[in-house]
């Protein structure tokens, strides 16, 4: 399988930890930053890495820009250096570009050059946070498009010590089961290891310790707690 080839332009704290992930996932990653110091620090953590001017065109092209599966301009702060970064890379017809936003305003102008991947991690992080304190049952979500998402939950109390045929979360709350993630050793209380179980038995006695992934609508999510909590 070939390996993706892509640039993260701008290592700050955002960027380097994307240019990070990526590499551990398998990608081959040139980081790109003005500050030497910036480049310095992550070069042992990613394929290639480089500190140039990304708004010069040229600079961009000795680094065969062109040749990348995907950039991603994940500049912070300054918007404006991030609007000639992303217009530098359309004119000179990078394949894939996703650029980083941050509010409403900074996507619509990145809309209008054409860009529609975006990335806000602030508003994501909020978002999150305030999934969080909603529903504390809630381990992990990740949102998709038209209010779906896939999350992984504690099972609720009335839940417990039932199984997955009678709790029937398709017929009754409209959710589908994707798997469970257990504790292999339940009295070891010490270990806060979890296993993915693969495709659940319905026959399964839910646990208190258990975690279910489950796919859905958030509200066919929430309703499912207010109903067995």
């Amino acid at each position: 399988m070939k390996r993706a080839k892509i640039a993260v332009i701008g290592i700050g704290d955002f960027g380097a930890a994307i240019a990070r992930r990526l590499t551990q996932k398998g990608a081959d990653v040139l980081a790109i930053d003005a500050d030497t110091d910036t480049i310095e620090s992550i070069a042992d953590d990613v394929a290639y890495c480089v500190a140039i001017d990304a708004t010069d065109s040229k600079a961009l092209l000795a680094q065969e820009i062109t040749a990348f599966d995907t950039v991603i301009v994940a500049i912070g702060q300054n918007f404006e250096h991030r609007l000639l970064v992303v217009a530098q890379l359309l004119d000179l017809g990078v394949k894939r570009i996703i650029a980083r936003a941050t509010g409403k305003n900074q996507r619509k102008i990145l809309e209008k050059l054409g860009i529609h991947e975006i990335l806000s991690p602030e508003e994501e992080v909020g978002a999150l946070v305030a999934e969080r304190l909603l529903m504390p049952s809630v381990f992990s979500q990740l949102k998709l498009p038209d209010d779906y998402s896939i999350v992984e939950v504690a099972v609720p109390d009335l839940a417990v010590d039932r199984s997955i045929a009678d709790i029937d979360l398709r017929n009754r709350y409209n959710l589908n089961l994707i798997t469970l993630k257990i504790k292999p050793n339940l009295r070891d209380t010490s270990t806060t290891d979890y296993h993915i179980v693969g495709v659940p038995d319905p026959n399964y006695i839910f646990s208190k310790e258990d975690r279910l992934v489950l796919f859905g609508t958030d509200n066919d999510i929430q309703r499912f707690f207010e109903v067995n909590d």
